[in-house]
């Protein structure tokens, strides 16, 4: 047998991994590396790409008032969208402007006394992915997502999640409790939650929806569907993995740190 042989049938026969293992450690496995021109040897699409989703009536008239600048913004990635009141759907295609990584145009010159207008990174760059990212954002508008928030998915360190936690219970009564539980007294439980994660959480109707890293997404998954399905809050729990995750990326913490649930000192500064 072959040495290749030999460590084929050893990987088939090891057990696979957690997903708490895969996390764990200072290394950080979601590093996404920047799109370049020179990695698209293709060329421009030959065909158009597209992905719709539907909205409800309630959403039809912000989406009216903001539609020329989701226009704009999608434009600068080259994108094209459509907003169609009568099927009450919106549409993001590719354009021939998709592929290609042009600088963006550059801003106005802002008004005297006004404050100095700034461009989110990552909004310059166009790349194929890009297509994906402004999915999510008309995604995010149709759940009631403001779009100062939902513009925000357009750039390369964002993601996002839509939780839905509509089946979650057998009664509409036991629904409503928890997802006012969720939420809390004034917003406060969700306040915490995002604090936590360093995520945007947005509570509407049978969603949630959740902008931030993958880690982030993943502890806010957790957290809501732990809370939704079998009513119990996994905030405690969520603060202390958490906690325990940001001492141990300074390596001076490494070592003191024998389970995921240890108290850690704080980091050194």
């Amino acid at each position: 047998m072959s040495d290749d042989e030999a460590a084929g049938e050893a990987a088939a026969a090891a057990p696979p991994q957690e997903e708490d293992e895969i996390d764990d450690g200072p290394a950080d496995k979601w590093t996404l590396e920047e799109f370049k021109p020179e990695d698209n040897k293709g060329g421009p699409f030959l065909e158009e790409s597209s992905f719709a989703t539907l909205f409800p009536a309630y959403r039809e008239k912000y989406l009216r008032q903001v539609w020329s600048m989701v226009t704009k913004a999608l434009g600068e990635v080259g994108i094209g969208c459509k907003l169609d009141l009568v099927e009450g759907s919106m549409t993001v295609h590719t354009t021939r402007k998709t592929w290609c990584a042009a600088r963006p145009a550059p801003l106005p010159p802002p008004p005297p006394r006004a404050r100095r207008l700034t461009r989110p990174a990552g909004l310059g760059r166009r790349d194929p992915y890009i297509l994906f990212k402004a999915r999510d954002l008309i995604k995010l508008l149709a759940r009631s997502v403001p779009f100062p928030q939902a513009v925000k998915i357009l750039r390369d360190e964002m993601n996002t999640d839509i939780i839905k936690i509509g089946n979650t219970t057998r009664t509409k009564e036991k629904f409503v409790k928890r997802r006012e539980r969720l939420v809390g007294p004034n917003g406060a439980t969700l306040k915490a939650l995002e604090l936590l994660t360093n995520c945007y959480i947005h509570v509407q109707g049978n969603t949630v929806a959740v902008m931030g890293s993958y880690k982030g997404l993943k502890a806010a998954r957790k957290v809501v569907t732990g809370e939704c399905s079998n009513g119990r809050l996994g905030l405690c729990d969520a603060a202390a993995a958490l906690t325990v995750d940001r001492c141990c990326e300074h390596s001076a913490c490494l070592s003191r740190c024998s389970t995921r649930t240890s108290t850690c000192p704080p980091p050194p500064a």
